[in-house]
């Protein structure tokens, strides 16, 4: 009996018979699927083999899903309002059609029968899938909302029917005062719409708790997205007529040059509101269409005062605490970019400050300013490296030292000595799990000796998002997405799991919030033989877990069990091992 393909061989296949991918592609693409564990459609567009439009129809034809082309049509906004747009980007489907009770539905992933099941739930439909690529539905979505936008004043006017004063609670706090050219600023950019924009802009950000604010200019429109909770979420755009006012007004907020509109610029500045202060990292690029700015809300209050607040679970929290009370040798954080890896340093940090210690920093940038410690901002165009810094940090008789990234060889080699001269080191990395970490360095160029001398903790760390308290329910779940999580269904038997219906306060999302999971990888003296003999990740991984370790997998399932987060999430955040 032959074994039936998987969907990537199928795609593979069809990809070769179109003379799309060669066989030695293919083969490059599926050992890469089998090793990293990743799918093999988006390995395919990784790598930029095939372009998007052709790995649709590609991907169509395979599954029997038929393809739209988004750009030609016309969809009718009372189509497209027929599921609330939060929805509609976290499942990456476009309503385009009605006919009757049938719903035709542009979709990037026509396999995801929970959005197929959201949907039908939500506009009472029978849901019949085409398929389109994420960039084709990102666009239209832009072109719709493009086509909503109003005008200055209906913007102000919502505001304010909202209960969003931009006046009596924006408050901008002046922490330097900085020589400006003040003929620079007399522009519209001192125009009272325009800082009421600016002001409500910050605001709702704040308001809907995003981490990050989008302002991206094209060549008709202007597009706002907030980053709520891991995801970007479309805002009413502002007009495009306001594009370099608006841009002008941030820059002045940090004490930036308004005059020069060539070069990024990076800044940051301080706002109240309501009261409570937040800290706002400014960055600003310059594109083919005008200026991109990036906002970074930073929201002191995320911070926890100590590690048994992280939420961690027993295990885990014996590991990290026992570590961080060490004298010496070097803790490592791993993750991808917004997986809250600076918070958890942090949040060790403020467990370590005391006035006995001499705790220093170095960060690109700093992102939290906290009393008692002293940190180190890189500075790049001056030659103050991370390599710099800690060089004449570890002149300054520091005992604990967190530097912010280990980028290269140099910092590496840095923070492993002094790691093995009495201090204790915290730092972060960018791979996928913890005994990653430990190749990553192999790979730096650190000789297995002195990284087996120096680590004493390696972590992994994902957020997921959290289950809306306000609209949880219980929900069985297909056996489809056991297979997907290569789990026996049975495992959760007598477990209640859940999901957020979608409401209100969540804005239709199930979600609101984030938790973080961490993967805790204590070096044992079995593991440091093995990083002596150069093992590779994966039987490093193999021996954690024999002695206790639960990998980021697990400890999502934990959470999903305990009704936290979803098993979407689980998928999503996690891989199997």
């Amino acid at each position: 009996m032959r074994p039936v393909k998987s969907f990537g061989e199928r795609i593979a296949d069809a990809l070769v018979e179109d003379g799309l991918l060669s066989s030695q592609q293919v083969e490059e693409l599926l050992e890469q699927q089998k090793t990293e564990g990743a799918r093999f459609v988006k390995l395919v567009t990784e790598k930029a083999y095939v372009s998007e439009q052709d790995l649709t129809v590609c991907m169509g034809r395979v599954l029997n899903v038929p393809p739209v082309n988004l750009a030609r049509l016309s969809i009718p906004v009372e189509v497209a309002e027929l599921l609330p747009r939060e929805v509609a980007h976290n499942h990456r489907v476009l309503p385009v059609s009605r006919v009757d009770n049938k719903l035709f539905l542009a979709m990037a992933d026509p396999l995801n029968v929970l959005a197929i099941d959201d949907v039908k739930r939500i506009t009472r439909l029978e849901v019949f899938p085409l398929i389109a690529c994420d960039k084709a539905i990102a666009e239209k979505f832009n072109a719709l909302d493009a086509a909503k936008s109003g005008s200055m004043e209906e913007i102000l006017q919502d505001a304010a029917n909202q209960g969003v004063d931009a006046d009596g609670e924006f408050e901008t706090v002046q922490e330097s005062v900085e020589e400006v050219n003040l003929d620079q600023l007399a522009a519209s950019s001192e125009e009272a719409p325009v800082i009421k924009l600016a002001n409500i802009i910050v605001m709702q950000a704040i308001k809907d708790r995003a981490s990050d604010i989008h302002i991206e200019p094209f060549e008709k429109v202007l597009r706002l997205r907030y980053r709520i909770d891991g995801s970007l979420v479309d805002a009413t755009p502002p007009p495009k007529s306001m594009q370099l006012a608006l841009a002008s007004r941030f820059k002045i907020m940090a004490s930036l040059d308004i005059a020069e509109r060539r070069l990024p610029q990076d800044g940051r500045m301080r706002v109240r509101v309501g009261g409570k202060d937040y800290d706002l990292r400014v960055s600003i690029m310059p594109t083919v269409h005008g200026e991109k700015i990036v906002l970074r809300v930073l929201d002191k209050s995320n911070l926890s005062a100590s590690l048994d607040r992280l939420g961690l679970d027993p295990d885990t929290f014996t590991q990290f605490k026992q570590a961080v009370d060490a004298p010496h040798g070097l803790i490592l954080v791993t993750g991808p970019t917004g997986s809250g890896k600076t918070t958890t340093l942090y949040s060790a940090l403020n467990e370590l400050n005391s006035p006995i210690f001499n705790i220093v920093t170095v960060e690109d940038p700093v992102e939290f300013q906290i009393p008692g410690i002293n940190q180190v901002p890189v500075k790049k165009e001056i030659g103050l490296t991370f390599a710099n810094a800690l060089r004449s940090i570890l002149r300054q008789d520091p005992d604990i030292v967190m530097i912010g990234e280990i980028r290269d060889m140099e910092t590496a080699e840095i923070a492993i000595e002094a790691s093995l001269t009495g201090h204790q080191v915290l730092s972060t990395m960018h791979c996928n799990d913890a005994p990653g970490a430990i190749a990553r360095l192999d790979d730096m160029g650190i000789a297995p000796f002195l990284i087996s001398s120096s680590v004493i903790l390696s972590c992994a760390q994902r957020l997921l998002r959290r289950i809306c308290p306000h609209c949880k329910e219980p929900v069985t779940y297909p056996a489809k997405m056991f297979n997907d999580l290569q789990m026996d269904p049975s495992a959760f038997d007598g477990v209640t799991l859940y999901r957020g219906r979608g409401c209100d306060r969540c804005k239709n999302t199930g979600y609101a919030g984030r938790l973080a999971i961490i993967e805790a990888m204590t070096v044992t003296d079995e593991i440091r033989k093995l990083i002596i003999a150069r093992a590779n990740s994966r039987e490093i991984s193999k021996v954690a877990i024999s002695q206790g370790m639960k990998t980021l997998r697990m400890v999502a399932l934990d959470r999903a069990r305990e009704g936290a987060s979803t098993l979407e999430q689980v998928m999503l955040m996690t891989s199997a091992h």
